[in-house]
C-alpha cells in the first residue's frame, strides 16, 4: 500500500519525519507494508519544478492509496500565472475531496477550561466562499476597480447533499446527533438552500436528531459548552473556522486532525499552517500531522474493510493519548521534547505495546 508523501514548506519537514516514523511503527507491528512516494510541493517544488504543485502528481496521487500532506506557505502564493497554486486546494479540487472532516477532542491530563468533549466537523471542501475553487475558469474573486472588491460565493445542492451525508454517517457511528451551521438570517438564497439541503438528507436518517444554528450564534455556544455537539455540518469558511477555534479549545491547534476525503481517493493534512517562524527549531508539534495520517487509515481500513488498518488508525491516537498523558510532548503541550524526539517516542510506544 503506496502512500504519496508531500512534506511541504516551514515546519512540514520535520512534523512529516516524526509521523513517517510513526507510520512506520504501526506499518511493521500491524503488517500493513505501507510504502512511502516521496515527491514535493510548495516552495521546494517553485524553485525546481517553476510551479508549488506539478501536474503530474495527480497521476502519481491516483497510482497511491492516499496522500499525507504537510502545511504549505498557502498565503505566499499569490499569482498561479507564476506557478503560485495553492497545493491543498489543487488536490481538492481536482481529486473532488469534497469532506474535510475535523474531529476535535479533549485529552486526559491535557488542561482544559471547558471540560472534556468530543466533536466533529463536517467541511464542505470544494465551493463556498474559497476563491480559489468555485469557478471552472478564474477565480472568484474580482477588482472592479482599485477601491472595490467583489468576492463570489458558490452552493450546490450536490455539494450541500453528499457533505451532509457524510455527516449523518459519522453521527450514525457516533452520539447520533447533527447540528447544522449557517447564515440563512442573511445570506438567505445560498446558507438557504445549504440548509434545505441537509435537511433533506436528515429524512434519511431519522434515528438522528438534527438542529441548526447560526454561524456567529454557534461560535459563542462552542466556547461556553462545546460538550453539547457531537457532528456539526457546515460550509467550507465556516468550517475552517469553527475547527480551529475547537481544536485550540481541546488544548492546541497541534492536535487538529483533518482528513480530506471523496469517493475514490484521501489525504491526510494537517489543518494549521507551515509556521515559517519555527522551522527549524525542532520545536513544532507532529501531533496534528500524526493524528491526520490516522485518520487516513482509518479511512482506508473502511473502504478496504480491514481490520489491520483500523487496528492501526486506533493505535495511533491512543499513542497519543497516553503520550500526552506522560509528558511525552513538545513545549506547546507542557512537554520538553522536541519535533524529532517525540516522533521517536510515540513509534516506539506503538511498537512496544501490547498487540491488540
Amino acid at each position: 500500500m503506496r502512500l504519496l508523501v508531500l512534506p511541504g514548506d516551514g515546519i512540514g519537514p520535520e512534523i512529516m519525519a516524526a509521523t513517517l516514523e510513526v507510520l512506520d511503527s504501526v506499518s511493521a507491528r500491524f503488517a500493513l507494508g505501507l510504502k512511502f512516494v516521496h515527491d514535493m510541493v510548495g516552495h521546494a517544488s517553485l524553485a525546481r519544478h517553476g510551479t508549488t504543485v506539478r501536474e503530474e502528481l495527480i497521476d502519481e496521487a491516483k497510482r497511491c492509496a492516499g496522500i499525507v500532506l504537510g502545511p504549505t506557505a498557502t498565503f505566499e502564493f499569490k499569482d498561479p500565472s507564476k506557478g503560485e497554486v495553492n497545493p491543498s486546494m489543487f488536490f481538492r479540487k481536482r481529486l473532488d475531496l469534497y469532506a474535510n472532516i475535523r474531529p476535535n477532542r479533549t485529552f486526559p491530563n491535557l488542561p482544559n477550561k471547558l471540560g472534556p468533549f468530543d466533536l466533529v466537523i463536517a467541511r464542505e471542501n470544494t465551493e463556498g466562499f474559497y476563491a480559489d475553487r468555485n469557478m471552472e475558469a478564474g477565480g472568484g474573486e474580482i477588482l472592479v476597480t482599485p477601491d472595490v472588491a467583489i468576492s463570489l460565493r458558490r452552493i450546490t445542492r450536490q455539494c450541500s447533499e453528499r457533505i451532509a451525508d457524510a455527516a449523518f454517517r459519522l453521527a450514525m457511528a457516533r452520539r447520533k446527533r447533527v447540528t447544522i451551521v449557517h447564515k440563512a438570517n442573511v445570506l438567505k438564497v445560498t446558507d438557504g438552500l445549504f440548509i434545505e439541503s441537509c435537511r433533506r438528507v436528515a429524512a434519511n436518517y431519522p434515528e438522528v436528531i438534527v438542529d441548526d444554528e447560526l454561524i456567529d450564534a454557534m461560535v459563542a455556544h462552542i466556547v461556553r459548552r462545546p460538550s453539547r455537539f457531537d457532528v456539526i455540518v457546515t460550509s467550507n469558511m465556516y468550517g475552517d473556522i469553527l475547527s480551529d477555534l475547537t481544536a485550540e479549545l481541546a488544548g492546541s491547534l497541534g492536535l487538529g486532525a483533518s482528513i480530506n476525503s471523496g469517493t475514490d481517493y484521501g489525504m491526510a493534512q494537517a489543518s494549521h499552517g507551515s509556521a515559517p517562524d519555527i522551522a527549524g527549531k525542532d520545536i513544532a508539534n507532529p501531533f496534528s500531522l500524526v493524528l491526520s495520517a490516522g485518520l487516513l487509515l482509518g479511512w482506508l481500513g473502511q473502504r478496504h474493510g480491514s481490520r489491520r488498518l483500523l487496528d492501526a488508525a486506533r493505535a495511533i491516537e491512543t499513542g497519543v493519548e497516553a503520550a500526552i498523558a506522560t509528558g511525552e510532548t513538545t513545549r506547546d503541550l507542557g512537554g520538553a521534547l522536541g519535533t524529532g524526539a517525540v516522533g521517536h517516542s510515540l513509534a516506539r510506544r506503538i511498537a512496544e505495546a501490547v498487540p491488540a
